[in-house]
């Protein structure tokens, strides 16, 4: 028993190990039958590929062969083509070659008679040569220089012939070319006016304040009137006072004082001499302030303090209601717009444009005129000697040396005279309102004239049952011709009639 129960194990063991050794064995050949079986299919597929490899090449071989052959037919037409143009290129080059030997020679032919011309010419024109000196008995020394004196004679008439025509020439162009720049110029100026007159109004609180300003006995009025030299005139006009004086700077201290005075409300001598010193040195601060200002604005420099105080001075005078610094500034604009269109000296022009009034602001008691003054007063500061000269015969009263001078009269032509720079009088204004409007209504089928635009334009009414379209162009031809016959006045007025038809109806 105890030897079965060995035997029974190492059997099992056996048949165990067996069994592990069938099955290994039995992997083993199923692995080479698979190993046999992968190897032919590796073999057949190098095989397959083996040969589409070959047909590729051989196609591939094809193709090169085709487009060898192709480049080669290319090539040998190709060289064909050259072949003929070359061959047609030698038979025009010998084309060619032969029609230069026939020119060449008949060059020569012809050569050879021109030659033979040549030499029978010069021997007439010996010939010709000693009969004409025979004939003229003069030497070809005599017969040059006469020749010579004709043409020079020529040349000169010619030449002044010429010379009358461009002269003639520049001075229509000169004329036309100076108004394109005296328009120009006017045309870009774009100047302000100012009107002043030699009263100036305060406006009061109230008619109880007109007491107060005359004091007690008058003495504060006077005290003004002393201080400032105006005329401070009370009468029945509701609070207002009217202050009234030619030197405008002494008319605007006392007008400032006494509007100060009116709001302080103490009004009285000692009240008023220190508003009056207050208000005097502001105003004499203004005035340097004022013609530094103008100084700056048009571009000046190094100008002498003396010179901006009098400019400034002139920022409250007026000439002809026209404001003389404004004036003075426009005409220094002017001046250099002109120096500038022909090439002068602008700076000079403007200099001396700017300081042609400024004997305006000087206070003297010389007789002289005002361009004496200024003169003196720039030439005492050391100006420029042709800036001197503008300010002294800008009205002619000296002899103009330089081209700026003639500038600063021309500037100043321009801007006193342009219409509207200087103010007309009330009634001359209004007298000539009422002429445009007479002249228009002494025609007949006008039913009303209307001055507008401060006279520069007419507008008329006219009976549209009397008057007709065509009659209406006629008519207003025949007013403007008249007022051109009639009247004086500044630049020009249009004319314009209304002619219209109106029918009303109420719809009830």
């Amino acid at each position: 028993m105890a030897m079965l129960y060995i035997a029974l194990p190492l059997a099992g063991l056996f048949l165990g190990w067996m069994i592990r050794w069938l099955y290994a064995r039995f992997q083993l050949t199923a692995a080479e039958q698979k190993a046999a079986r992968i190897t032919q299919e590796a073999v057949k597929q190098a095989e397959a590929q083996k040969r589409e490899i070959l047909l590729e090449a051989k196609d591939q071989l094809i193709r090169e062969r085709n487009q060898q052959e192709r480049d080669t037919r290319e090539r040998r037409a190709e060289i064909q083509r050259y072949e003929r143009r070359l061959v047609q290129k030698e038979e025009n080059l010998d084309k060619k070659v032969e029609t230069l030997e026939k020119q060449e020679e008949a060059l020569a032919e012809r050569n050879k008679v021109i030659g033979s011309k040549e030499e029978f010419l010069s021997g007439q024109e010996e010939r010709y040569r000693k009969e004409l000196e025979r004939i003229s008995g003069l030497s070809p020394e005599d017969a040059k220089a006469l020749i010579i004196q004709g043409l020079e004679n020529e040349a000169r008439h010619d030449a002044q012939v010429l010379l009358n025509k461009i002269e003639l020439e520049a001075q229509t162009g000169a004329e036309k070319r100076t108004r394109d720049i005296l328009v120009t110029t006017m045309q870009r100026l774009a100047a302000d006016v100012t009107a002043e007159g030699t009263v100036t109004s305060v406006s009061l609180p109230g008619d109880e304040m007109k007491g107060r300003i005359i004091g007690r006995e008058g003495r504060n009025i006077r005290t003004l009137e002393t201080l400032t030299g105006v005329d401070v005139i009370i009468d029945d006009t509701p609070e207002a006072v009217v202050i009234s004086c030619f030197d405008p700077v002494r008319r605007e201290i006392a007008r400032v004082s006494l509007e100060r005075l009116i709001a302080d409300g103490r009004i009285h001598p000692a009240r008023i001499e220190e508003v009056v010193q207050k208000v005097s040195r502001e105003i004499s601060q203004r005035i340097y302030e004022e013609g530094e200002k103008v100084v700056f604005d048009i571009g000046l420099h190094n100008m002498n303090p003396e010179l901006i105080r009098a400019l400034g001075r002139l920022h409250f005078r007026t000439s002809y209601g026209q404001n003389v610094l404004s004036h003075s500034k426009e005409v220094a604009v002017i001046a250099g717009m002109l120096a500038a269109e022909i090439g002068a000296n602008r700076d000079l022009a403007k200099r001396g444009a700017l300081l042609h009034d400024i004997g305006k602001g000087i206070e003297t008691d010389s007789d002289q005129n005002h361009a004496e003054v200024g003169m003196e007063l720039a030439r005492k500061l050391g100006e420029d000697p042709r800036v001197v000269n503008a300010i002294g015969s800008h009205h002619a009263d000296v002899e103009p040396i330089c081209i700026e001078s003639v500038l600063c009269q021309i500037a100043d032509a321009i801007s006193a005279a342009r219409p509207g720079a200087r103010r007309e009088t009330l009634d001359n204004y209004v007298k000539r309102l009422e002429n445009l409007e007479n002249i228009a209504e002494s025609f007949s089928g006008v039913d009303k004239a209307y001055a507008i635009q401060a006279g520069r334009e007419l507008r008329i009414i006219v009976n549209n049952e009397k008057v007709s379209d065509e009659d209406a162009k006629d008519l207003c031809k025949s007013i403007a011709k008249k007022i051109e016959t009639d009247m004086r006045y500044p630049g020009r007025i249009k004319v314009t009639i209304i002619r219209e038809t109106r029918i009303v109806e109420y719809a009830r």
